[in-house]
């Protein structure tokens, strides 16, 4: 539908955050929020061969702990982390083969002597460094950076009216556009109060109430070692459309609908009874057709401000005092107007003459006989 891309441009404005607020540390967050798992989009690592060949099985092995932290004076993260070990030496496939991974808190490995890559990651912030276990003597704790926070989403519909979580979503964008114009996708499909671990940095949020054109935009800041929490303002509600015979009366079944902006584009369509949508407030039209007849009736939507449109079986609808425009009719072939067989009251008619008036006088010597 055209009219659904239009719409969600008109809609897409400047995010109202009823909140926004940061928890002093990460730790913290996770006895609150549900953390979403980051670790299905790892970080691209690139093969290398090291200088004294593959590690050798008589070796022995070698403990190795490893810690991060989400900034350098931070204390070591104890959950949401996942570690994961790699051999230097590509495999057929061209891949680093995985030796070992852990998820949680702080790690610990027994590898052999030899290079590795170790890479950490917390949600979608990642670090990868190169480690060297050495064939004698006790390898360092290896600490890790990741310089990276956390993000808690969610939003209200008008001020305060609260959106049930399974008729929102958030997608996060880097903040700045490639060249051809788009922003790079960091996540999509995250639900509210779901922790995202994210690098320090300004992403741009994109936050969609229905699936009609009820979406805001927003760039948020994450600082490192710090959760954000930002509430989203939309400006819409939930409109359920219902065909009735009476106000007030029973929703007719079998009724196809069209929702269409003032500017005439269609944002919504549906086949039922009574449809839910949620809407952007502003002007709309809604049309029902019902086997071979067509009823509409415009109406308002505004933020936070659910409610029920019916439209009347009627050919005229009435007009809502303030808020409604009377509703267009469609176009109905009329008859022809007979002409009105009574005259004018302004039309003035002389009598007909009479034959004597007309017949010339008896005895008259001015005209002959009509013999």
């Amino acid at each position: 539908m055209s009219g659904i891309s239009s719409a969600r441009r008109l809609s897409a404005v400047i995010a109202i955050f009823a909140s926004v607020s940061t928890v002093a540390s990460a730790q913290e967050a996770f006895k609150e929020f549900k953390q979403l798992d980051g670790s299905v989009k790892m970080p691209k690592l690139n093969a290398f061969v090291a200088p004294d060949g593959e590690n050798s099985a008589s070796r022995t092995l070698h403990d190795v702990s490893l810690e991060a932290r989400m900034t350098p004076q931070s204390s070591p993260q104890q959950q949401g982390l996942s570690w994961y070990v790699f051999s230097p030496v590509a495999g057929a496939d061209g891949k680093l083969p995985l030796v070992a991974s852990s998820r949680g808190g702080s790690a610990s490995f027994h590898l052999l002597p030899g290079d590795y890559f170790v890479n950490v990651s917390f949600g979608r912030a990642g670090v990868t460094k190169r480690l060297s276990v050495a064939a004698t003597g006790e390898t360092q704790k290896q600490t890790m950076v990741l310089d990276a926070g956390g993000m808690v989403l969610n939003a209200v519909s008008g001020s305060d009216v609260r959106i049930p979580p399974n008729e929102l979503s958030f997608a996060i964008y880097s903040s700045e556009a490639k060249e051809d114009g788009e922003r790079g996708l960091v996540m999509d499909d995250v639900k509210p109060n779901t922790l995202v671990g994210l690098s320090a940095g300004t992403y741009h949020v994109v936050s969609e109430y229905g699936e009609v054109n009820a979406v805001i935009r927003a760039d948020i800041q994450v600082e490192a070692g710090k959760v954000t929490q930002a509430t989203i303002q939309h400006r819409a509600a939930k409109i359920t459309l219902k065909l009735v015979s009476d106000a007030g009366g029973e929703a007719i079944a079998d009724t196809a609908w069209s929702v269409l902006t003032s500017a005439g584009d269609i944002v919504g369509e549906s086949v039922s009874a009574f449809p839910t949508m949620v809407l952007a407030e502003g002007r709309y039209t809604a049309v029902a057709r019902n086997k071979d007849k067509i009823y509409q009736r415009d109406f308002t939507v505004a933020a936070g401000m659910n409610t029920d449109v019916e439209v009347l079986m009627k050919q005229q609808q009435p007009q809502d005092v303030d808020t409604e425009q009377p509703a267009r009719q469609l176009p109905i072939q009329m008859p022809p107007m007979r002409q009105s067989q009574t005259p004018s009251a302004t039309t003035s008619q002389q009598p007909l003459p009479t034959y004597e008036q007309l017949a010339p006088a008896a005895g008259g010597d001015s005209g002959d006989s009509m013999d």
